[in-house]
């Protein structure tokens, strides 16, 4: 075997390519099946949650109640990351890859089993919150590692955008699951949908984790973690460390988040609530347009990833952020004229804006930590968005509604989104085709201890 048959991790090349294979299709298949069952709950609270679990309340009431409990998913997802990004710097990204798996869709499958208010009252929704906080923290864990499942196995430094942007392929792709899923009982069940057909994509999910978990039980632990765990480079603490040496990394990544995650849960979500109580479009049809917005999201995010390996990772999210801000004004005017076809044109096309971010995203956090805290970094920062962008969104767009009684005020949150999400990519460094192997900090000491001999010798 010639030594350009061996990869830099020291693998044959045919090997590594056949590892890379089986990485990728892990982490994207993992993913879809983490964020059907995640936002599955989404796409239910405002067609279903705020009637069976909040019946006794005015129904934009009820609505916020549901939401609420939405957000308490969100909650738990810094927790998530918090626990599972110790363990993924500490024991590796496979076996805690196995973990986050199984919590969630345990969860998911126990939503489609709580009695609703009319058997047991207020316990539904109090059993509700609980299993929602659970399925949060099962998807605290999952992305952080999905990504660097991908992105670990890369061959050289020149395609870390286009890796890492098939877990991001998931969000979108668990989506239109959910939506097909949602639609398909509703059709089937009827005037029973309240009843019953909105249990059953909820108790598919136990299948499809079945599924995922054969598929990960079969990769191989990536060379960049072997070359940590080798090196005997674990931390004790990882979580506490990344906080200590790369804060400004984590609380950049939160903020680099705003233009993606929250209109992305407005157009993914909230569209549910506003457009079947205040524009009066039926259900079904609401899914279909959600159904084609998430076909056409899942087919931008690769080409958005494989864009930012061409231009700059920088480049490509400030791109996306002023696009997403913009967007919003565009997308409530459209929605606003209560015409159908232009309704459904601009729910179709409303994920393409925060698809724009969400495909260079993933390597852009992820390149931003040193490796043997990358899981730690990475999934904080990710998941702490969460409580400030993606679970408060649906409440805050459904509030501002239920104040101004105008799509206006909706409009100027995503702006202001948008704006933060250019101030965060600018303030964050490009690593776009440089090599991140080696630690940061070690690069860093290198660096010093040069430049206190020069001065020295000055």
């Amino acid at each position: 075997m010639t030594a350009a048959e061996i990869t830099a991790s020291g693998i044959p090349e045919t090997e590594h390519r056949r590892q890379l294979r089986r990485a990728l299709i892990a982490s994207t298949v993992g993913t879809t099946i983490e964020w059907y069952d995640f936002l599955l709950y989404g796409q239910v609270t405002g067609l279903v949650f705020g009637k069976l679990f909040f019946p006794q309340s005015d129904p934009i009431v009820g609505v916020l109640q549901a939401f609420a409990v939405f957000f308490v998913g969100f909650l738990g997802r810094p927790i998530g990351a918090a626990i599972f990004g110790h363990w993924g710097d500490r024991i590796g990204r496979k076996a805690t890859l196995i973990a986050t798996l199984l919590v969630t869709g345990i969860a998911t499958m126990a939503v489609g089993l709580v009695p609703t208010y009319e058997s047991i009252g207020i316990w539904g929704a109090i059993l509700l919150t609980i299993i929602r906080l659970i399925q949060g923290i099962g998807v605290g864990g999952e992305w952080g590692g999905s990504v660097l499942l991908a992105m670990e196995w890369a061959r050289t430094n020149k395609n870390r955008g286009l890796l890492a942007a098939w877990p991001q392929f998931g969000g979108p792709a668990g989506l239109f699951l959910a939506n097909l899923a949602v639609l398909f009982f509703s059709w089937l069940s009827g005037d029973q949908f309240l009843v019953w057909g909105w249990r059953i994509p909820f108790l598919l999910s136990i299948v499809m984790v079945g599924i995922g978990l054969w598929i990960r039980l079969g990769i191989t632990e990536t060379p960049v973690f072997q070359k940590v765990l080798d090196e005997e480079r674990i931390e004790r603490v990882p979580v506490l460390e990344v906080l200590k040496r790369q804060p400004k990394q984590v609380f950049l990544t939160a903020l680099l988040r705003m233009p993606e995650q929250a209109p992305g849960y407005i157009v993914g979500t909230f569209i549910f609530t506003y457009a079947t109580t205040v524009l009066g479009a039926p259900r079904n049809f609401v899914l279909i347009a959600v159904l084609v917005q998430a076909v056409l999201g899942f087919s931008w995010v690769p080409a958005a990833g494989h864009l930012s390996d061409r231009i700059g990772r920088k480049r490509m999210y400030i791109i996306g952020s002023i696009f997403s801000g913009v967007f919003g004004f565009i997308y409530f005017a459209l929605l606003d004229t209560k015409i159908p076809a232009l309704i459904f044109l601009a729910i179709a096309l409303s994920l393409l804006p925060v698809m724009t971010c969400y495909g260079p995203q993933a390597a852009m956090i992820a390149e931003s930590f040193t490796p043997r805290l990358r899981y730690s970094g990475t999934s904080l920062g990710y998941q702490l968005a969460s409580i400030i962008a993606g679970g408060p969104s649906p409440f805050i767009a459904t509030a501002l509604f239920a104040t101004f009684a105008s799509s206006f005020p909706i409009a100027l949150y995503i702006l202001g989104c948008g704006i933060l999400g250019v101030i965060a990519a600018a303030l964050l460094t490009d690593y776009t085709n440089k090599d991140i192997s080696e630690e940061y900090d070690k690069i860093q000491g290198a660096q010093t201890i040069a430049d206190e001999r020069l001065e020295a010798t000055v």
